[in-house]
């Protein structure tokens, strides 16, 4: 009569016997930080180098196989976008063993928040914008409100991001400062009501930094911009999330979104700076949603 052998076991038992009733190899699968690597990959191998056992791991990092029979295995975790890492199991006559938490590092050495959709918080993210005033001080705008969302990927040269700006929004602390900025001297925001930025890649530029290369759309004009970015790590929050924390800043030349309005108050001297200068500090939360704050 034919045994028909369990889906799990992939290669001949050792000579230590069949596999015992119960518990087998359980362990945690878990980023340095500390997250769980959802669907990472486990395979157990004889010391033959038969497999006998491969499992995926659940949403909370968790992996189970059956029993195993007791022996010496190698137990090798991978995971797209993660360093494989090796270990060694001592199944005992239970055919259980306990490997507590195998941590996998990101490729390349840099960790990043878990792969998928990130959602802009903008309660809990600032969009500013500096301009020089006279050459002797600085004004500050910030946008109040915009959106956006982020793709992390396998690695960071897979990820990306879009966001959109309410023109209108745009607030110095002066009114009559903020309504010659929506005029069409600067930002015209009534044929134009949205800034936009769209990333084309990412480069690495040093440890949790990246530059990331996108498109600016402002005042519907289109220009290539380029973001000096910096990777500040990750948090739960108190509404059962997990929250990511990134920093961003950029140059802006006025002239290139048509922004040419000035005045000149003394010889040499003139009232706006030629350049902005851009500061984004961004919250963003696992998921297709922003809870409420």
């Amino acid at each position: 009569m034919q045994t028909t052998r369990n889906a799990w076991d992939a290669g001949p038992h050792p000579a230590g016997g069949a596999p015992a009733p119960g518990r087998g190899l359980r362990a945690q699968v878990r980023t340095k930080d500390g997250w769980a690597v959802q669907h990472a990959v486990v395979t157990v191998t004889d010391r033959s180098g038969h497999q006998v056992a491969r499992a995926e791991a659940d949403t909370d990092g968790a992996v189970a196989t059956p029993p195993l029979s007791p022996g010496v295995y190698t137990v090798v975790v991978t995971a797209i976008g993660y360093a494989p890492a090796a270990s060694t199991a001592i199944v005992t006559a239970s055919g259980a063993a306990e490997l507590g938490t195998l941590v996998l590092a990101r490729q390349g050495g840099v960790e990043l928040p878990p792969p998928g959709v990130w959602t802009i918080d903008p309660a809990h993210s600032k969009v500013a914008a500096t301009a020089q005033h006279l050459g002797l001080s600085s004004v500050q705008g910030r946008f109040h409100e915009f959106a956006g969302r982020i793709q992390v990927g396998a690695s960071a040269e897979e990820s990306a991001v879009v966001a959109e700006i309410d023109a209108a929004s745009i607030d110095t602390g002066n009114r009559m400062r903020d309504d010659h900025l929506r005029s069409a001297d600067f930002l015209d925001v009534g044929p134009f009501p949205v800034i936009s930025y769209r990333s084309t890649g990412l480069t690495p530029d040093g440890r949790d930094r990246w530059t990331v290369h996108g498109l600016l759309t402002m005042a519907g004009i289109t220009r290539p911009v380029d973001l000096e970015l910096a990777y500040l790590g990750t948090s739960p929050d108190p509404w059962g999330g997990l929250r990511a924390a990134f920093r961003a800043t950029t140059e802006l030349r006025r002239e290139d979104f048509a922004m040419n309005y000035n005045q000149v108050v003394q010889a040499g001297i003139t009232l706006i700076g030629a350049t902005l200068k851009v500061e984004l500090d961004v919250q963003a939360v696992q998921g297709e949603r922003v809870p409420e704050s």
